[in-house]
């Protein structure tokens, strides 16, 4: 079917044209000023020979630009594949080189890690474009970047005509993976795939055009993008948007602009808690929170509640996002859950024959609907192992209850064995989150002479806190099996985190099997 993306900007220019599409750093941007922008981009990108199929980047923070490049590039046919702005000149040049990108936009302020690898990658020459964002650490482009707003200037604003039509099959996007694990890979999503994901947020939230949504996740992300972003847009609501996340503005914001739908993660949350950035805050507008992202401690969902704001957890990857979503009603009959599968899509628990396992036994969560991805960017090996007969394997070990919520257990590759026993290191970061003295912990399995492999738990206390081992083990006693109990037990500043708020535990084993070569 002939169809994109690239739709959603066109009608809703023409059905609700002067409405907000966004609100960014307090400044109202209409419909139809966003459709416009899109238009300018989508002529620009074709005045450059750009067809349908190529692949362009963004290196972009938060910013109506960046969703403009998107929308245009929808409407075009091309493949977008944004950058994560927190990665240095090594990690861009893989992921432009492995997306064969042809073009990429970036803030000023990355130009000094997009110069180095001018030379090693497929961006042509003249299509490096700079934005100036006016920040205070700009960087010197030089003569070797185009200036973005001078090269819109002159380019017109009606809808482009396509040398090619674009069909919903078709590939909107290469999302890259946090890279937790080796290097990493993209994600192909499809025009189609994304439109299901729209209905699918739309109903998770009972989104209306009136509703004033809050988010600070980064676009380059597939939640920032895909959950939110886009099926904001697609239904005709406003979207709140700021550069960056600051705790007492995002604070702030709630009140200020009436917002009815937030979505933020775990971590967020914490800087937001931490800072008291919501004393005083009048929440009584917001009537859906959307969260999770890492585990989420039980008293930091109370502590939100207590302020009117109450959390309902999921569960989604790059590969599939928003694939569960726990309702409202059962924020606290079912604590601990991450809910029940979307409209458009099938979960289930299998063991590793591929055997359907029934209530409370663990295997790994698996998926299958049009929600799901294509499959990874020029690595079919990957996807052979990822999708098997239209099946997507999470990684990620869980089990249901009678009544059919899911409960997520770890990921596969974080399990290790003591003594023979599986243990599962999420289960015992869950409790220990709850220690008034913990502000966050990460367990990952170390060699051990006796029992083959034991935990080693890394902790980073709340300011101005410190525990001790029999102080943990303490607080461990009747909640977990002694077995799983960590052996080794490190106090840590902090922890390496991904783009998207979860821990890296990849850096934590690549440090410890250091130590043990």
């Amino acid at each position: 079917m002939e169809w994109s993306i690239g739709k959603i900007m066109s009608k809703r220019a023409m059905v609700s044209p002067n409405k907000p599409a966004l609100i960014f750093e307090d400044n109202p941007i209409t419909y139809k000023q966003l459709n416009d922008e899109t238009n300018r981009i989508a002529h620009l990108l074709q005045s450059l020979g750009l067809k349908k199929g190529d692949r362009i980047s963004v290196d972009l923070l938060n910013c109506p630009e960046f969703l403009a490049i998107y929308m245009a590039a929808a409407k075009l046919g091309l493949i977008f594949a944004p950058l994560n702005f927190r990665m240095v000149a090594p990690e861009i040049e893989y992921q432009l080189k492995n997306s064969g990108a042809r073009l990429i936009v970036f803030h000023d302020a990355f130009a000094k890690n997009i110069e180095p690898i001018r030379s090693s990658t497929q961006v042509e020459e003249d299509k490096f474009i700079v934005l100036r964002s006016g920040a205070s650490e700009r960087g010197d482009c030089g003569a070797w970047a185009r200036d973005y707003h001078e090269l819109l200037r002159e380019q017109p604003c009606d809808e482009p005509v396509v040398a090619e039509s674009v069909k919903l099959s078709d590939p909107l996007a290469i999302i890259y993976t946090s890279g937790v694990t080796g290097s990493p890979k993209g994600a192909v999503l499809s025009h189609e795939q994304t439109y299901y994901k729209n209905f699918q947020i739309i109903l998770y939230t009972d989104m209306r055009e009136e509703d004033v949504f809050l988010s600070q996740l980064p676009l380059f992300h597939s939640g920032g993008l895909f959950i939110i972003a886009t099926p904001v847009l697609c239904r005709g609501a406003t979207l709140v948007m700021r550069a960056n996340f600051r705790p007492e503005q995002f604070a702030a914001d709630i009140q200020r602009y009436r917002v009815t739908v937030i979505f933020a993660l775990t971590t967020m949350w914490r800087f937001v808690l931490q800072a008291k950035a919501l004393d005083g805050v009048d929440t009584s507008s917001v009537r859906v929170v959307l969260g999770g992202g890492e585990r989420t401690p039980a008293s930091l969902i109370k502590e939100l509640a207590e302020k009117g704001l109450y959390m309902q957890t999921g569960f989604g990857q790059t590969e599939n996002s928003a694939m569960m979503m726990l309702p409202k009603a059962d924020i606290t009959r079912k604590a601990g859950s991450i809910g029940l599968p979307g409209f458009f899509t099938e979960v289930w628990i299998e063991d590793s024959n591929g055997r359907r396992l029934p209530p409370g036994e663990i295997g790994e969560i698996v998926a299958t609907g049009p929600t799901v991805m294509t499959g990874y960017w020029n690595n079919p090996e990957k996807t052979r192992e990822t999708i098997v007969n239209g099946v997507l394997h999470t990684g990620d070990l869980g089990y249901t209850d009678k009544d059919g919520y899911f409960y997520i257990v770890d990921r596969a590759k974080d399990m290790y064995r003591s003594g023979g026993e599986n243990v599962y290191p999420a289960e015992i970061e869950r409790v220990l989150c709850e220690h008034p003295k913990i502000e966050n912990v990460s367990i990952i399995g170390v060699p051990d002479d006796k029992w083959g492999e034991t935990g080693k738990a890394f902790i980073v206390c709340k300011k101005g806190e410190t525990i001790t081992r029999d102080e943990i083990y303490s607080y461990l006693d009747g909640k977990v099996a002694r077995y799983k109990f960590p052996t080794h037990i490190v106090l840590v500043d902090s922890l390496p985190m991904t783009s998207s708020g979860k821990i890296r535990k990849s850096a934590l084993k690549e440090a410890e099997a250091t130590v043990f070569d």
